[in-house]
């Protein structure tokens, strides 16, 4: 990314693209596991939500606030392979 700048230019956002459906997929996936206290309503509701925040996510043209989210889906990702269910999922 371009230091100094404060918006995302279409380079910067083509960078993060992979790593964002990396990501998404992977959040998507771990919301399945069996080590999660959810019956299958609450899975699909889980990912509904997360469906939501990404297609929020995907209208910031903020590079600071796009390392924020990119690094707050990469916590809750971790407390799901954890079995733990991130605060601002439940």
């Amino acid at each position: 990314m371009v230091k100094g700048l404060i918006w995302a230019t279409a380079e910067d956002l083509a960078r993060n693209k992979g790593r964002v459906l990396s990501l998404y997929r992977q959040i998507l996936r771990s919301l399945n596991s069996p080590k999660l206290p959810m019956n299958l309503a609450a899975r699909l509701a889980k990912k509904a939500e997360a469906r939501a925040i990404f297609m929020l996510g995907a209208e910031e043209e903020s590079l600071h606030n796009i390392e924020d989210l990119i690094d707050t889906g990469e916590y809750a990702l971790s407390l799901l392979r954890k079995g733990e269910i991130p605060k601002y999922i439940q």
